[in-house]
Order: structure tokens, then C-alpha cells, then sequence
């Protein structure tokens, strides 16, 4: 399993996303090629259709997918299960992810 982390540094929710992962990571006890990626510039934005920081890709795979959302150089905006927006991805989302990426090496 191949994780991307992609951030943009003025966002201040990204290291409280990194953590996260980690924690569903230890706790699933998956272990995955992580790389993280600092999204520098508008050009690397586009290059990386980045939707905002912080952005989880699971084997190429957006874990939170926006409908058409343009590239940017921005933070993230992430609707939780109970539909409260929040800056950070759920729990429940990174461990879904993570999941349906695991069955799906099996």
C-alpha cells in the first residue's frame, strides 16, 4: 500500500492529519510505503490536482474524492459523518480508505 501526503506548510491542520494517519495505521497494524509531499506553488497544484491541505492519497486514490474541485493552493475543507465540517479528515474516513485499499490488494 502506497500513501501520499500531500500539504501545503500554511495550513495548520496538516500535522494534526499526519498524526491521524499514523494512529489508524498503528491501529489497523498496516504497513504502507508513506510519502510526503509539500505543495510549494499554484504549478505544483495543478500538477498534483490538489484539492487543499492536507490531502491523503491511498494507491493514487483521493480518500475523500471532491466532486471537480479546482487545483489550489489552500486548506481543506472535510464534511465528517455527522455532517460537520472540519479541517481534518474523520477517523472513520482514513480507516475506510485504508480498508477498501487492503481488500483490495488481497
Amino acid at each position: 500500500m502506497k500513501i501520499q501526503f500531500l500539504f501545503w506548510e500554511e495550513c495548520p491542520s496538516h500535522p494534526d492529519a499526519w498524526r491521524r494517519l499514523h494512529e489508524v495505521l498503528d491501529q489497523l497494524g498496516v504497513q504502507a510505503e508513506l510519502e510526503r509531499i509539500e505543495i510549494t506553488s499554484e504549478d505544483d497544484a495543478q500538477r498534483w490536482h490538489f484539492p487543499g491541505s492536507p490531502t491523503i492519497l491511498i494507491n493514487g486514490q483521493d480518500i475523500d474524492p471532491q466532486p471537480q474541485s479546482d487545483a489550489r493552493l489552500t486548506c481543506r475543507l472535510y464534511i465528517h459523518e455527522d455532517g460537520r465540517p472540519s479541517p481534518l479528515p474523520s477517523y472513520a474516513a482514513i480507516r475506510r480508505a485504508i480498508e477498501a485499499a487492503r481488500a483490495g490488494e488481497e
